[in-house]
């Protein structure tokens, strides 16, 4: 690279403590970090905009002795003062370009306030809907999270990283941090090498081949070795196989947390075996600069394991341009909650809501008087979700304000219901239910708030929270037809709310522009096309149930759970299912209703068989066979019946939205390359094996029009 040269001379200048100040960061902009700052001792800090931005990088590049610019990184996570729908609801989407556009507002927003560096996408692996960053995630399919991972990286880097609405991603959390036991945040990971490489380690190898600037290794440990201490993943896989140049950033103080972990004896030893294992910059814990001069002065660590870490540290700035041009895009700063962007956001946001369930409710007319219920109908700061440091509530437009816009003050009464989405009070439920009966419809907004999701807001329990649906109950009383919509950040069980209400809009936490997107969606103004990123359990105790599971050798029914005819002398009807529960998901990933239909007819195949160096191609014809216009997401999934390794009954290969117009019809065709029938053997050779396959051309993972082929020489 054209700056490989400066970086050589750069570090040849540098002492042993300018080298080791690279490699740390802190947070905030106190006298302590400005003096660090002009001692040439702090290669980044977080969580400081604007002004102190400005100053702190000013600090650096004028008053240091070799003026290196500072990273200064923030958690960017859907948008920064234009929110978007959470990450969850954006793969909801299924359309990684509206996801790359939205990655590109919130770097240019965030360019504006000096920050260079977010610490996103996340794109962990998500199978337990307890854990609390579920909703940072993409879901539990590999192939989705890679391609909403890129596109978020694309959308932050752009094509020119020096670019100045261009800031540097981050893909974490390096790696099965979503694996967690329990659904507990931070809690230990057992992941197979297998599952590790086909599954978990997919979308990082993805965003680094995208060319992700840096990565951030995880709180957990994997395998009974901390993610910020593992030389398998760090140095093996992401530094060795993959070839990575970038940079690894730790969690937070995930380096000294070696110790609470019972792998590193004290934060001496944690230094050691965190930069050892290939973490470049520590953030918040400060390891690092009290101990790494004397490993290096003792021979611990060598000068060379120090000089690849700082290499990759300054490689960012330089790829940044931030030697050129080091304070915040003035412009963009203008560009805050611009109309272009809100216009952004209420697309996303209105592709990314699921149609769960539709009694023939929805949409409604125009003409029709609702009433309003529920404590998240005109919550301005809740619909944003969690993670949001830069947006503000006032830029929201909620639901009620929306709705009253659409349709005016007259066919719109609003009672909250309950004071909050916890509250157990009923004591708001009598005007509701008066409000109910004065209306034709009632919309009821139901979920959570956003306190009840994000890092350390892990759920044992994943039903609506509170009196929620007592409330409904209530509202159902009234024989008044009941609509809900939820909003919330993770799949929930849904089951008891199904059976009373006559359609389910989800909405997971919407962002800004919640309301003008909801309310479009509701009354027909637009056709509800987003599709499940994650499967809906029936009940906590099925989870984690995910749709790409293994066939077990007694596989379930595809029928409603029995008691087992048979006993353990003769064991009929013995399967791998529950005595008391459906073992399949209330919803399966993949799943979203529309307000018209789709009818899949004639998939084809270019050739009943291809050899490894073949691409076989899989056609059908959709056709918009209902009255309203609207987008399908067109879905490929594969089976490899037989392998060396158990396969998945099903795998995602490919999706394509398309848009029809009623009685209007295309052909979909997908490419399949015999790389994408591959996978790791026990050997972790990844390999196509021949033999034979399923392919289906379907609207989710269950059912859709079936094919077979053969693979082979």
């Amino acid at each position: 690279m054209q700056y490989e040269q400066q970086i050589e001379a750069l570090l040849a200048q540098m002492t042993l403590a300018e080298k080791i100040g690279q490699m740390r960061q802190l947070h905030g902009t106190g006298e302590n970090q400005k003096n660090l700052v002009r001692e040439g001792n702090l290669g980044s800090v977080l969580n400081v905009i604007d002004a102190e931005a400005h100053e702190i990088q000013r600090l650096a590049v004028e008053e240091s002795r070799l003026g290196i610019p500072l990273l200064i990184g923030r958690d960017v996570i859907h948008g920064f003062r234009t929110i978007f729908p959470i990450p969850l609801g954006q793969a909801a989407s299924f359309n990684p370009d509206l996801v790359r556009e939205a990655a590109r507002v919130a770097a240019r927003e965030a360019s504006g306030a000096g920050i260079n560096w977010t610490f996103a996408p996340m794109i962990d692996i998500a199978r337990d809907p307890r854990w609390g960053r579920i909703a940072e995630s993409c879901g539990e399919d590999a192939y989705l999270a890679s391609l909403m991972g890129v596109a978020m990286v694309e959308g932050f880097q752009g094509d020119d990283l020096t670019a100045p609405e261009a800031i540097a991603a981050c893909a974490k959390h390096y790696v099965g941090y979503g694996a967690s036991e329990n659904g507990r945040d931070y809690n230990t990971a057992w992941i197979p090498e297998v599952l590790l490489r086909d599954v978990y380690l997919a979308p990082f190898q993805a965003a680094a081949e995208a060319g992700a600037a840096t990565f951030m290794s995880a709180f957990n440990d994997l395998n009974g070795v901390p993610t910020s201490g593992n030389e398998f993943t760090l140095r093996q896989i992401l530094k060795g196989e993959w070839a990575y140049a970038g940079m690894v950033v730790s969690d937070w103080a995930s380096i000294t947390e070696m110790i609470a972990h019972g792998y590193a004896a004290d934060a001496r030893d944690a230094a050691l075996k965190g930069v050892t294992a290939g973490v470049d910059m520590e953030m918040a814990s400060t390891s690092y600069a009290e101990y790494l001069a004397e490993l290096v002065e003792s021979g611990a660590i060598s000068h060379d394991l120090i000089d690849d870490a700082v290499r990759r540290v300054l490689r960012i700035k330089f790829r940044l341009g931030l030697f050129n041009q080091p304070y915040a895009n003035a412009a963009a700063a203008e560009t805050l909650v611009a109309p272009d962007h809100l216009a952004l956001a209420r697309q996303i946001a209105k592709e990314s809501c699921v149609l769960l369930s539709n009694k023939e409710t929805l949409p409604l007319k125009q003409q029709t008087k609702v009433a309003i219920v529920g404590p998240l109908a005109d919550h301005a700061a809740d619909q944003l979700g969690c993670w949001v440091f830069d947006g503000k509530p006032e830029d929201s437009q909620t639901p009620l304000q929306a709705i009253r816009g659409l349709l005016g003050n007259e066919q719109v009464v609003f009672a909250q219901g309950l004071a909050e989405a916890r509250s157990t009070d009923d004591g708001l439920f009598d005007e509701a239910v008066a409000a109910a009966q004065t209306a034709d419809v009632v919309l009821a907004f139901l979920g959570e708030d956003a306190g009840l999701s994000g890092e350390a807001h892990s759920r044992a329990f994943i039903d609506l929270p509170g009196a929620q649906l007592a409330l409904v109950d209530a509202l159902v009383a009234t024989g008044k037809p009941v609509v809900a919509v939820v909003m919330a950040g993770r799949s929930l069980v849904l089951g008891e709310l199904q059976d009373k209400v006559q359609a389910i809009l989800y909405a997971w936490h919407p962002g800004t522009m919640a309301g003008p997107a909801i309310a479009d969606l509701l009354f027909g103004l637009d056709n509800p096309s987003g599709r499940l990123p994650i499967s809906f359990p029936r009940t906590v105790g099925q989870v984690p149930v995910y749709y790409n599971r293994k066939n077990t050798g007694r596989p379930p029914s595809e029928d409603a759970p029995s008691i087992p005819t048979g006993t353990p002398l003769d064991p009929s009807g013995f399967t791998s299912s529950y005595l008391d529960v459906d073992h399949r998901p209330l919803f399966a990933f993949g799943y979203g209703l529309s307000y018209t239909t789709f009818d899949y007819r004639n998939i084809r195949l270019s050739s009943p068989k291809i050899g490894f160096d073949q691409t076989l191609s899989i056609s059908a014809t959709i056709t918009n066979t209902g009255n309203y216009a609207g987008a399908e997401v067109v879905q490929l999934y594969i089976r490899d019946l037989v392998g060396s390794m158990t396969r998945p009954i099903k795998e995602l290969k490919g999706f394509q939205r398309i848009a029809l117009e009623p009685g209007q019809s295309q052909e979909v065709t997908f490419e399949l390359r015999s790389a994408d029938l591959s996978f790791h053997n026990n050997a972790m050779q990844k390999i196509a094996e021949p033999g034979e396959f399923h392919v289906w051309v379907a609207p989710n993972s269950l059912g859709g029009l079936q094919a077979s082929f053969e693979l082979g020489a």
